[in-house]
């Protein structure tokens, strides 16, 4: 059984080539059905965000090329025109990378912590459409779990910080002042909900938009105004900066709708969505600022944020080295449980012997066998895994396979 994965991201492909190739919810959810069935696969999770898309399998084999492929039957692409911007790893360099990636250490902004929910929301999705299996639950649950403990243990200069908090600090440090300025986030999701409360603790006015056929009580960040979605175009010229951050498949900011309402004062436009939510076309008008998701980059240079690097390598190969104790010892578990199941009842025949000509009442008698079973559990325990942290992997079976034999009848 091996693990693989191929993958799409900000550090080789644009936003408009990462767009052709991202998946809503009900999209990977289909996709995942569609790969669920394909020979050898065990389980799958599909990764998709802004910055990334993954593929991710449990197989028979460690071939990856016909993820490619099936990735772009399913959206219709030609292979050989995308095959350069796609990364395949397979085995030890897949786990890897995900135990990093879920840290956010390769994320376009370092440490940042949306990528861990984002991680956690992909194996849950695969999970409740029975698409994954037993190894990539494991293996999505404990990269989460190191990803937690390396934001609790390791400080960076810059964490906790997102897109949109990078790009506040880009155009502060480009003279641009928030208090007093008139801000329209377009989109309540979870990524319009940290914009809206980002640019509302940076000082600005801050509006959301709320589509109206949403039912029940829509929640917005605290101090924020809200307007129906079909009026963004005719608050707009009243903004200073205007956010947009949704999982729309069309524009919600076209050229001509930006024309048709006059907009007359210079105005910045930040576009978090991929696809992209404004038409690139608008960023061309003289009175405008356009930004995407790909203008806000960290670089990991300084000599604190590369020990803080190390460390959290640190943690995460211990991580990586209790999955692979796992993975390894997935098969032979079993088979050691039984072992100790043989030993225990051997050692309970032998010392019955002895007890059973050791004047004590019953009752101590049994709840002495009973103590017994327990003590002797825990040695044999220690005795093999003892073994096997000793051990090369194949000297380790053998032992395993000599024991057994000890106990065949």
């Amino acid at each position: 059984m091996s693990v693989s994965m191929i993958g799409i991201d900000f550090n080789r492909a644009s936003v408009d080539i990462r767009a052709k190739f991202s998946f809503t919810k009900k999209k990977a959810v289909e996709a995942m059905g569609k790969l669920k069935e394909e020979k050898d696969i065990l389980g799958c999770v599909i990764l998709s965000t802004c910055n990334r898309m993954e593929i991710w399998v449990s197989s028979q084999d460690e071939e990856t090329e016909f993820l490619y492929e099936f990735l772009c039957r399913e959206r219709e692409l030609p292979q050989e025109e995308y095959r350069s911007y796609f990364t395949k790893r397979s085995g030890k360099e897949a786990v890897n990378h995900l135990f990093y990636l879920t840290s956010g250490l390769k994320s376009q902004i370092l440490a940042e912590d949306q990528i861990i929910t984002q991680v956690k929301d992909a194996l849950t999705l695969a999970r409740e459409v029975y698409c994954t299996d037993n190894v990539l639950e494991v293996l999505f649950r404990m990269a989460v779990t190191a990803a937690k403990k390396v934001k609790t243990e390791v400080t960076f200069s810059r964490a906790n910080t997102s897109v949109i908090h990078q790009a506040i600090q880009l155009l502060e440090d480009q003279g641009f002042h928030f208090p007093g300025k008139t801000c329209m986030v377009i989109g309540n999701g979870e990524m319009g909900k940290v914009t809206a409360l980002a640019m509302k603790e940076a000082g600005a006015d801050v509006t959301v938009t709320v589509r109206q056929y949403r039912s029940g009580v829509v929640n917005i960040p605290l101090g924020c105004q809200r307007i129906n979605y079909g009026d963004r175009m005719g608050f707009l010229p009243k903004c200073d900066i205007v956010i947009s951050a949704t999982a729309s498949p069309n524009y919600t900011i076209t050229r001509e709708a930006f024309t048709e309402v006059a907009v007359d004062s210079d105005v910045i436009l930040i576009d978090l969505a991929v696809p992209r939510d404004i038409e690139p076309a608008v960023g061309e008008l003289p009175n405008v600022r356009l930004y995407d998701i790909d203008s806000f980059r960290i670089d990991a240079a300084s000599p604190k944020l590369q020990a803080s690097m190390k460390k959290a390598g640190e943690i995460l190969d211990e991580q990586m080295k209790k999955f692979y104790d796992w993975f390894d010892g997935r098969d032979v578990f079993p088979r050691i449980q039984e072992i100790k199941s043989e030993a225990v009842e051997d050692l309970n025949l032998r010392i019955l012997k002895i007890l059973k000509n050791t004047p004590m009442e019953e009752s101590d008698r049994e709840k002495l066998l009973g103590a017994i079973d327990t003590a002797a559990g825990k040695v044999v325990n220690k005795l093999i895994f003892g073994l096997r942290d000793s051990l090369e992997q194949e000297a380790f079976l053998d032992c395993v396979a000599g024991l057994e034999k000890l106990y065949e009848n």
